[in-house]
């Protein structure tokens, strides 16, 4: 009997499906949800479905996947949510932006439904109530921001259009997930502005890395020319250091030399026949001298007895025997004299300038 009864309480019920439409199910429902299935009392539901049964016209619980009982007639399935990610195409508008550019502007809404139960009795179609929340949202959000802005912070708007549909979807048990931004079209003059404002900043750019190239070259060739001069007089310098240095030392070569010569002299004169040889250097001095007369100079200074080579002679060796008369000590510093004009005779006209 209780068979009987089911199975006529069943056929009634497709009956009534098939001659009553479905004005519950909205266009959007059925594209983002499977087709509502019949209380066959043993329902299998799907994974990532959510179906909402309601008894005698009230909602009575949501059919979890797997293996559900229904009991026929009383129970019907009222709506079919999916679990599932969902991608909703936002159509493109018209906004405009805090510079007053109108823009076309579309994008790509990601969402899922959370509370199967509020998506069912909270909107009559959520898939409309998101788009037109995304776009008068995306409308408010662009009539912030200039138009250089909207390309740089893409980012920052998409996720400042989530967060406001999320604020306002909560009651409807529906999450978006995230808001992509497809095409931005702006009108073709902006357009023109644009490509003309990117010219001539590239310009810009292309003239400004000129002059720093021309400055950093001028500033290279400006510190090549300061080191060449510091180069040159550091070479100079030396070369200077170095001439003095061997100078010097030639003068000291010199020094020492005829002071080794003058005590080679003194000890000659000290031993025998040291006032010949004496005599000797002096008339041959005296010829040397008497040959060089009128070669440099046109005025010369004779004495009376020029020809007399030995009467000169006698007289330098009177002189010289005069002196040898005196004390060592008068001796020691004629030598000393004698060996600083020698010494001056023989330095170059150069260096007693330098002196």
């Amino acid at each position: 009997m209780l068979r009987t009864l089911c199975r006529t309480g069943g056929a009634i019920l497709q009956q009534t499906q098939r001659t009553v439409p479905r004005l519950w199910v909205t266009p959007a429902q059925q594209r983002w949800a499977s087709s509502l299935p019949v209380n066959t009392v043993v329902l299998f539901v799907p994974q990532q479905e959510a179906w909402v049964v309601e008894r005698m016209g009230r909602f009575h619980r949501i059919l979890e996947p797997g293996l559900n009982f229904l009991i026929p007639i009383l129970d019907r399935i009222r709506y079919v949510q999916s679990l599932k990610e969902i991608v909703i195409d936002v159509p493109e508008q018209s906004a405009v932006s805090l510079d007053n550019v109108t823009l076309q502007i579309d994008g790509v809404l990601y969402l899922r439904i959370l509370d199967p139960f509020k998506a069912s009795y909270g909107v009559e179609d959520p898939e409309y109530a998101v788009t037109q929340l995304a776009q008068t949202t995306m409308r408010s959000e662009l009539g912030k921001l200039t138009l250089d802005k909207v390309f740089r912070e893409r980012e920052s708007l998409n996720s400042n259009i989530v967060h406001s549909i999320n604020q306002a979807s909560d009651e409807w048990g529906i999450r978006c997930l995230r808001y992509e931004i497809k095409d931005i079209h702006v009108p073709p003059r902006v357009k023109e502005s644009m490509q003309m404002q990117v010219e001539a900043e590239r310009k810009k750019r292309a003239t400004v890395l000129e002059s720093e190239g021309t400055r950093e070259a001028a500033i290279n060739v400006a510190e090549g020319r300061k080191q060449a001069q510091i180069l040159a007089s550091e070479g100079e310098k030396a070369e200077q250091i170095n001439k003095a240095a061997g100078e010097a030392q030639a003068i000291l070569a010199k020094a020492e030399a005829k002071a080794k010569a003058i005590r080679m002299l003194s000890e000659a004169l000290t031993e025998q026949n040291g006032n010949a040889a004496a005599s000797l250097s002096v008339a041959e001095q005296y010829v040397s001298a008497f040959s060089n007369l009128a070669k440099q100079s046109n005025t010369i200074l004779l004495p009376s007895n020029t020809g007399d080579i030995s009467g000169m002679v006698s007289q330098a060796m009177a002189i010289y025997g005069s002196l040898a008369k005196t004390s060592p000590k008068l001796l020691a510093e004629d030598m000393e004299e004698k060996r600083d004009e020698l010494e001056t005779q023989s330095e170059t006209p150069e260096e007693q300038r330098t002196q």
